[in-house]
């Protein structure tokens, strides 16, 4: 059995093998999992592969569309109806190929202005959170031009700008 130290040392990903019964197995653990705790291991940035169990087929994909799907399904959805349906519009279009880059870009980008905020917030005491809860409206206006938030915004219109300018799209 592997473990995760021998995992990280050969910088390979964790497997879960997909039974034809449907069951998920997860080898590092040499136990069934479930959907949700495959989600866990996203959400803990835990690199994974899910293949099948039988042919070897890489699965990570429909199984992270699945999570995708029962997270949309349950709770407040991410994606509005008409997001969903301009995605699938691009599906055989001539910017298919572009617009997977551009998500990621995008997303990525997010990630990283919300790292930024997550190490500065790390130095709040909870007496510093209250005080900013508590501040007057005009001031939280004013974080709200943050220049964090600014750089997010520019760096998104920047991207969008780019991809529609492969299409001599210009604004």
């Amino acid at each position: 059995m592997q473990t995760k130290s021998s995992r990280d040392s050969k910088n390979s990903k964790r497997v879960i093998k997909k039974y034809p019964n449907r069951r998920l197995y997860d080898t590092d653990t040499s136990t069934y999992v479930t959907l949700a705790e495959i989600r866990r291991l996203v959400m803990d940035n835990e690199p994974c592969v899910v293949v099948d169990a039988k042919t070897g087929v890489d699965l990570t994909r429909s199984i992270l569309l699945q999570i995708i799907l029962e997270e949309e399904a349950n709770g407040s959805p991410m994606f509005t109806t008409e997001v969903l349906s301009s995605i699938i519009r691009f599906y055989g279009h001539a910017m298919q190929g572009l617009m997977g880059g551009y998500l990621e870009k995008n997303i990525q980008s997010l990630v990283d202005i919300q790292a930024k905020f997550g190490e500065q917030a790390a130095n709040f005491t909870p007496e510093m959170w209250a005080k900013t809860l508590n501040i007057p409206m005009p001031l939280m206006q004013g974080i709200a031009t943050n220049p964090m938030l600014q750089q997010l915004q520019d760096q998104m219109q920047k991207q969008t700008e780019q991809f529609l300018g492969t299409f001599g799209i210009k604004r």
